[in-house]
């Protein structure tokens, strides 16, 4: 993982916005966050990608695609990985780029997606990097939506497992719930909202708008549900599963999550008060610190699962 340098605790927010002491923890649950002030995603994306490198022992002539799964753009054009394979000094070496997004679950759609193409055999090691700088479009005065985010970014490396390993993918799903489609949205950035067609100032349409409450009514009655399927189809039980790693989409959503599907806290990896929900690099982030932390061991059953805009609900079910 890779964080900006800048650590910005809740009593600093609150003297930066103007507000009585404990005002932004007591609004938004979260102790830390880290901001990025000139940082860009691309260069957050390198750091992470090399310690993923050394973690799994690779050289980069190992690494045959590098895929960002990101929810943010460092800019238009070209693409996150196209930047991020510049960022890494990799000119000179022939690797496949592209980027895999679904939001918030940009990460574990591109881990479900590429599991294929490495075991097809089209790829052998794969990079996957997940990194968001989506501070900069907050609107800091709405700061119970807007001041739960932070930056960062997670990377890993995928490959087939070998005989004597346990490690397996054995579920995973998503469903896209559209009615909820503007309840989490920047309206600019591509041609719907281009300043060249609309009247008015774009600033505002470059701004983070979410209804929490409506994203909250849509997904509560459906996750139960969807946790249940992902079980099924991996054969398993929750009481197998060592450790859930969800998307930190805020306090509210974790205890939610942990109360609906029955998940001891314990094995429910919760990391939001000090980082913050870092979009796509939310998921990635705490399963690495699960791991690094020794919460979760190799032979280990993890779920990873979480909801991102789009109205978008996906999880997956696998073996360390």
């Amino acid at each position: 993982m890779a964080l900006p340098a800048r650590e910005v605790g809740s009593a600093e927010l609150d003297r930066q916005l103007g507000l009585p002491e404990g005002s932004t923890f007591r609004q938004t649950g979260v102790a830390r966050r880290f901001l990025s002030t000139h940082e860009t995603a691309a260069q957050l994306a390198a750091q992470a990608c090399e310690a993923a490198l050394r973690d799994a022992g690779l050289r980069w002539q190992d690494i045959d695609c590098l895929v960002a799964t990101s929810a943010t753009m460092d800019q238009a054009l070209p693409y996150n990985a196209a930047l991020i394979h510049a960022e890494l000094g990799l000119a000179a070496q022939r690797t496949a780029t592209f980027d895999i997004g679904a939001s918030c679950l940009s990460f574990l759609t591109g881990l479900d997606v590429m599991s294929y193409m490495v075991e097809a055999g089209r790829y052998r090691n794969v990079m996957l990097v997940s990194t968001d700088i989506a501070t900069f479009g907050l609107d800091w005065s709405r700061l119970k939506e807007c001041g739960i985010f932070g930056d960062g970014s997670a990377a890993v490396v995928i490959r087939k497992s070998q005989a004597d390993e346990r490690g397996a993918l054995h579920s995973a799903g998503m469903v896209t719930l559209s009615a909820g489609v503007q309840h989490c949205r920047i309206p600019a950035g591509g041609s719907r909202y281009h300043p060249r067609r609309i009247e008015g100032p774009i600033e505002p349409l470059s701004l983070f708008q979410m209804d929490g409450k409506s994203v909250f009514r849509l997904v509560a009655g459906e996750l139960p549900q969807f946790a249940a399927m992902l079980l099924d189809q991996a054969h398993t039980s929750m009481r197998r599963i060592a450790a859930v790693v969800p998307h930190q989409a805020s306090q509210l959503a974790l205890d939610h999550l942990s109360k609906r599907l029955a998940i001891p806290r314990e094995r429910l990896v919760d990391i939001f008060s000090q980082y913050g929900n870092q979009v796509s690099a939310s998921l990635p982030t705490a399963l690495h610190l699960a791991l690094s932390e020794g919460r979760v061991r190799r032979g280990d059953q993890v779920m990873l699962i979480g909801t991102g805009a789009g109205l978008t609900m996906g999880g997956m079910v696998l073996t360390y």
